[in-house]
């Protein structure tokens, strides 16, 4: 799932405090082509949906329909996590990974979920 490339900050801000993460400086997501299309769409999909909330609170829109679409944004994120997070924990079982390098650990893996929790 991880490999080298580029830089990740080693902490990670979640609604629990912060969670150092690391282990994954210099890591690149790695993967099945369909899993990389599948999380850059939901990323996409979310960058859109992100510039619309600038745009409804650039516009004064009303609060109820700016917090709705938000909370599309947090769940397009949470949904492209959660598929990077699955497909290490994949790699994890079948000890296969696209870059030759070893597996995350249970630990390492732990810390992506909490990263997302």
């Amino acid at each position: 799932m991880c490999g080298g490339g580029h830089n990740v900050s080693t902490t990670a801000h979640t609604p629990r405090g912060t969670i150092d993460v690391g282990f994954l400086k210099g890591t690149v997501m790695v993967g099945n082509e369909e899993n990389i299309a599948l999380v850059l769409n939901r990323l996409r999909r979310a960058h859109g949906q992100l510039a619309g909330v600038i745009s409804m609170i650039e516009n004064d829109r009303d609060c109820k329909d700016v917090v709705t679409q938000l909370a599309a944004v947090s769940r397009a994120l949470d949904k492209a996590g959660f598929k990077i997070v699955a497909t290490g924990l994949r790699e994890c079982l079948t000890g296969e990974n696209a870059d030759g390098k070893d597996p995350m650990t249970e630990a390492e893996l732990e810390k992506l979920f909490l990263a997302l929790a």
